[in-house]
């Protein structure tokens, strides 16, 4: 068995963590493909169904629309608070709604969960067809089949052309995924910490993940979803959200925040933690009750497998598409997706005159956390009228 200990005032989590057919819908909408998704492997994948959410009201022309896109462990609850069918509060709940930088009185704002996730979109925990789950069945996507099931969603809101995509981190590669593939739909760009193309060290980061997961005996070679609570792949998923934590904050602040302090009650020379232990243990904890083991293998996978240039002459030839207004930002304290890359992005697309720094001691997770300066650069690429 491997069960994981719990509080005695919390169940076990489910063997899959993530949103299930018969949970509370919240804000989530869906769209159904009507035909089956091609993907860039040359397979196709059925059934396909997109869950996102949305704020403002579609213009008449469709011309006020704005696409964000989330990060790795994100999904489509963008802004709002958290309750039923929504664990976590907004992730940019302070840039979307009236008056804020993405203000709802003027823009028509769409945040849908990424292909291959775990909040309503169609990805390992769903069930295909036949009625089960597609567990390690589930074909391996890239980020272009991502853009492409997103611009299928799109088409079926009446969307021809978004007036901005914006992402970051895992976000940021499906908005250049956009910009170089779709140019003519896409008004014009925000980038946040993220590359044209993974890179050794950042692939290397996404496989010892991707092998937490994987030698953890509850993974069950990828067919779990239908184990008793408690026995899915949780150790496995929770060393892997400890691995990339530590990559999204900086040295700098984990040790101003923790130090070498110890837990409090606990001693480390007789098995207890440090203070930062303790911390990587709670986002461990956390995650594994709202995200799927298999859906953190596929996604980590196709963010490893990121690259604009591929197939396309190379990275500068590819961003040369992208020709429309973009803003690229980095962070000055990541070292996950170092500024370097981002200036890079700056250097070679058509419409950005210039890296912007995003000053803070956060580390990557800054673009999340500093909605300020976020929310400053919003409004640069999208000025009141």
């Amino acid at each position: 068995m491997n069960r994981v200990a719990t509080s005695p005032a919390l169940p076990l989590p489910p063997a899959a963590g993530g949103w299930r057919e018969g949970d509370p819908s919240g804000r989530r909408s869906w769209v159904a493909l009507d035909r089956p998704l091609r993907l860039e492997s040359g397979s196709e994948l059925p059934g396909v169904r997109l869950a996102y959410e949305t704020w403002g009201r579609l213009a008449p022309d469709g011309a006020n629309a704005v696409l964000v896109l989330h990060a790795l462990t994100g999904d489509s609850h963008a802004a709002g608070p958290p309750g039923p069918g929504h664990p976590t509060a907004g992730w940019w709940d302070a840039l979307i709604g009236p008056g804020r930088a993405f203000d709802t009185d003027r823009w028509f704002v769409v945040a849908p969960n990424v292909l291959g996730g775990c909040q309503g979109s169609t990805g390992p925990s769903s069930r295909r067809p036949d009625g089960t789950h597609w567990g390690t069945d589930f074909p391996y996507l890239t980020v272009r089949d991502q853009v492409a099931a997103e611009a299928a969603l799109a088409d079926a809101l009446g969307i021809g052309r978004w007036a901005a995509v914006v992402g970051g981190s895992m976000g940021g590669m499906r908005a250049l995924e956009w910009a170089v593939s779709r140019p003519d739909r896409t008004g014009s760009l925000l980038v946040l910490a993220t590359p044209a193309a993974a890179s050794a060290e950042q692939i290397a980061w996404g496989s010892v993940q991707i092998s937490a997961i994987r030698a953890d005996p509850g993974w069950r070679g990828g067919r779990y979803h239908d184990a008793p609570p408690g026995s899915g792949p949780h150790r496995g998923l929770g060393q892997a959200r400890r691995i990339a934590h530590v990559t999204y904050r900086s040295e700098a602040e984990l040790g101003a925040r923790f130090g070498r302090e110890a837990q409090s009650g606990e001693l480390p020379s007789q098995g207890g933690r440090y203070q930062v232990e303790s911390y990587l243990d709670h986002h461990a904890a956390k995650l594994v009750r709202r995200f799927d083991a298999g859906s953190y293998v596929t996604l980590t996978a196709a963010m490893n497998g990121h690259d604009v240039g591929r197939g396309r002459g190379g990275v500068a030839q590819a961003l040369h598409r992208a020709g429309m207004p973009a803003l690229v930002a980095g962070i000055e304290s990541d070292r996950l997706y170092p500024p370097s890359q981002q200036a890079e992005l700056a250097a070679l697309l058509p419409g950005a005159d210039r890296l912007r720094i995003i000053a803070s001691p956060y580390g990557h997770d800054g673009f999340l956390i500093e909605t300020g300066q976020v929310g400053r650069l919003v409004e640069e690429l999208l000025p009141a009228s």
